[in-house]
């Protein structure tokens, strides 16, 4: 909002007006809003949540410091949100049709966890049914998938190579007008761009629709994981937020690149006019995460429950896939796909070893991962590889989870240039 008054303001030649045209100011404005918003509403949140009894149900799993987080108010989350909103709703062009899409996936699976939450504190402790979420999850997923398609606004400009007789690079130009294109970026090889439409080329005439439709599903399955893989990762005090702070500064670094032709042109990767904007979002991303580590960093004094793992996962999900980043996923959100890698081994191995020899047994000594080295003892199949294991401090945890994920963050960016 606050991006049409100077704007109407810079039309009147009011001195500094014209700052707010500039995506790096707005951004800037953003992340100290959010922090504030956050520290400032944080403590009146938790005082709130105090007072109705909101806290954190803890069974004993015989994990180091694990009682004394019961009574602890969740539903943390909902300073994560107010803090990304206003913000975004302050600073950004609202008429942009990403900003949208990221305002409906903040506040769509920010409804979903919330009512997640209330469900398990009120009713019932395993909270909303798996298939209700997933249904949630879906619906999301169509919503994105098909306002890309569907938009007029959202195009790209693909990277066109000028090459010399000798065939070294020359220069990258992109075509005039942007067009609709289910390309995206992969790593690690020469030409970093794959089109879905390549698995559809056998359908001829429909290979474009087909394609579309592809693109459709991957959005629904990398939304759905995402989102599902944040909610694992928040089990330690600060681990899902501080990870996701990281993520989001990374995704911002690839947001601008993507918007700003000269280092679009540099990267040799493809333009999305547009996508600069989306800078804003994840400067407001990144205040509000690290305004609420002020009062999640361990110990604890909120945990942001369902009503934050599952909406920051979705936002991470929805802005790659914005900006045709995706398949760099895998990379980037290494510890959530680790995480969830490790809760799906275990199910299988142990149902796999139970029904063939009676017994259930189990890869780790307990998952998510993360609780696998905070737990005592030296159970599962990897004590066969290594020593026992002595529990490690939470902070000491979720610190090194922190680092892994930084070496991650950097290796996503590297594969810009790595071909």
């Amino acid at each position: 909002m606050l991006y049409y008054l100077f704007d109407w303001l810079n039309e009147l030649n009011f001195p500094g007006a014209g700052l707010f045209q500039y995506v790096s100011f707005r951004a800037a404005m953003a992340i100290i809003l959010s922090l504030m918003i956050s520290t400032i509403i944080g403590r009146r949140i938790i005082d709130k949540l105090q007072k109705m009894q909101i806290g954190e149900t803890i069974r004993d799993l015989g994990l180091e410091g694990q009682m004394s987080k019961r009574g602890t108010p969740t539903m943390g989350g909902l300073i994560i949100i107010i803090s990304i909103l206003v913000p975004v709703l302050l600073c950004c062009k609202l008429h942009n049709v990403y900003i949208i899409l990221m305002v409906v996936t903040t506040i769509w699976l920010g409804m979903l966890g919330f009512l997640d939450d209330y469900i398990k504190l009120k009713r019932d402790k395993e909270g909303l049914r798996g298939k209700f979420k997933i249904v949630a999850q879906i619906g999301l997923g169509l919503i994105v998938g098909l306002t890309l398609y569907l938009s007029p606004d959202v195009m790209i400009k693909e990277n066109i190579e000028v090459r010399n007789a000798d065939g070294t690079l020359e220069r990258v130009t992109y075509v005039a007008e942007g067009v609709k294109s289910t390309q995206t970026t992969i790593p690690f090889v020469k030409n970093n761009n794959l089109n879905y439409e390549s698995f559809t080329s056998f359908l001829g005439d429909y290979a474009e629709p087909a394609a579309w439709i592809l693109f459709v599903v991957i959005t629904i399955f990398i939304v759905t994981a995402v989102s599902n893989g944040s909610n694992l990762t928040d089990g330690l005090d600060g681990l899902a937020a501080g990870s996701s702070a990281i993520i989001g500064a990374t995704l911002g670094v690839l947001a601008y690149v993507s918007g700003h032709i000269q280092f679009a042109a540099y990267l040799n990767i493809m333009f999305i006019p547009g996508s600069e904007e989306l800078v804003i979002f994840a400067a407001a991303f990144i205040g509000a995460l690290i305004g609420f580590l002020w009062y999640n960093a361990y110990p604890a004094q909120v945990f942001m429950g369902d009503t934050g793992s599952l909406t920051i996962g979705g936002i991470i999900a929805v802005f790659a896939i914005i900006i045709h980043k995706e398949l760099l996923l895998p990379i980037l959100c290494g510890i959530f796909f680790i995480e969830s890698l490790s809760v799906m081994m275990q199910v299988f191995y142990f149902k796999y070893t139970k029904k063939r020899y009676g017994e259930g047994k189990r890869i780790f000594k307990m998952t998510p991962l993360h609780h696998h080295f905070q737990k005592a003892g030296n159970a599962g199949i990897a004590a066969k590889f290594q020593r026992p294991i002595i529990p490690l401090p939470e902070s000491k945890i979720v610190t090194r989870f922190w680092i892994i994920g930084a070496i991650l963050a950097v290796i996503t960016l590297a594969t810009l240039k790595i071909r």
